[in-house]
């Protein structure tokens, strides 16, 4: 049964949303909040698989309880997934840098929402390669080449390079065709460098690779 707690201060979302969650035979929601401050204390009490968490919401926002659930050993099993109504902006991406697993438009269809919800539960970033692809531009514009990677010493030569290959926006079978491994090898990889980096989900590792500089825009 994968746990759920809604996080959002319009009831008639949070209700929607309740509605169409219980109806599936593998989910459960388990607590609603109405702002972020209770969102992370009903996170310590109900400790949910996934949490849907808005981003602008009174008393403490979704980013700063986004980070207090991130950075609360306790709570290392509850994947956020923020909630907004405007699609990628500086909010989303400030909610991936204090931890988010990935978020979610509230105008999504409900089967997108469903198997949104499975694969956060899983523990999979709900970032698809375009997503990605807006991480790295938000950082740069310039072709891309190969840095020293400051603060990546703990990853093996082909973690760096796998690592270096997610921040330019590449699936893990894109990966795979790129260092001539099999698709579960190159997974593993990226697995491993987000263990070994304390990074939640590949949005993370985006960043990381961007702020070691071992990915850093090639000079005109």
């Amino acid at each position: 049964m994968i746990r759920v707690l809604l996080v959002d201060d319009q009831p008639l979302i949070r209700s929607g949303f309740r509605a169409l969650l219980d109806l599936e035979d593998d989910i459960e929601v388990v607590a609603e909040a109405g702002d972020g401050l209770q969102g992370v204390a009903l996170a310590r009490q109900h400790l949910p698989d996934v949490a849907l968490v808005d981003i602008q919401m009174p008393v403490v926002d979704g980013i700063e309880a986004t980070r207090r659930i991130a950075a609360d050993p306790a709570l290392a099993a509850v994947h956020v997934v923020i909630l907004t109504n405007y699609g990628f902006d500086e909010y989303v991406f400030n909610a991936l840098r204090a931890g988010a697993a990935g978020f979610l438009v509230k105008d999504i269809v409900p089967e997108d929402l469903l198997h949104a919800v499975r694969v956060a539960a899983r523990g999979d970033a709900l970032l698809a390669p375009s997503i990605t692809r807006k991480l790295i531009n938000r950082y740069v514009t310039q072709p891309l080449t190969m840095g020293t990677g400051r603060g990546l010493e703990e990853l093996t030569n082909r973690e760096r390079e796998t690592v270096a290959l997610v921040a330019q926006g590449l699936s893990n079978d894109q990966i795979a065709d790129r260092m001539l491994i099999s698709p579960m090898t190159a997974k593993t990889h990226v697995n491993r460098a987000m263990a070994k980096l304390h990074a939640r989900d590949r949005a993370q590792l985006v960043i990381l690779a961007y702020e070691s500089g071992l990915v850093v825009p090639r000079s005109s």
